[in-house]
């Protein structure tokens, strides 16, 4: 049962910070002391569309974050950020696994804008409505995420993970 938490906690995480980290540069993966136009690439390569349950999607988010990584080919530090920003906002959401929240985030980003870092990854989450788990395809999973978010909104960075890590293994 805590193995199957912990998947779930990781889940999460990855869920909540896949799109910020992706355009957002700094420590941990993808951080400092990589090439910019490498970072993140380690993540899509090991990516395999074909074994995801909506390959389609999984193949039209990898089509997009390698037309963004192209176009801040030459970009570094904030310059980056924001330029994957922009790409992002280029994002068709029709070919997304949930276009009403690929919408949302869009939405969030183009509010956040002027934020960097932990700072943009807090913003971007305030902004984001709250799912519909009702129309959720597992509704107890996604009220356990819920509640997890709200208890760590205010927390950013490691203290952000380890509020969420405690959600998770608090249930």
């Amino acid at each position: 049962m805590k193995s199957r938490t912990i998947i779930i906690a990781s889940a999460l995480i990855a869920s909540l910070f896949s799109i910020p980290a992706m355009a957002q540069q700094g420590q941990g993966m993808g951080g400092q002391g990589m090439n910019p136009d490498q970072r993140g690439q380690g993540q899509s390569q090991r990516m395999n569309c074909n074994k995801a349950t909506a390959p389609e999607v999984c193949q039209a988010q990898r089509e997009s974050m390698q037309q963004a990584r192209e176009a801040c080919k030459g970009n570094v530090s904030a310059e980056r950020h924001q330029c994957m920003v922009e790409q992002h906002q280029k994002f068709d959401c029709t070919k997304s696994g949930n276009p009403q929240q690929c919408e949302a985030r869009k939405q969030a980003y183009q509010e956040c804008k002027g934020e960097a870092g932990p700072q943009f990854r807090q913003c971007v989450q305030k902004k984001m409505p709250p799912p519909d788990c009702a129309k959720s395809a597992d509704p107890k999973r996604c009220e356990l995420n819920s509640k997890a978010r709200e208890a760590c909104k205010d927390k950013i960075g490691p203290d952000h993970k380890t509020c969420l890590r405690q959600q998770f293994d608090n249930k």
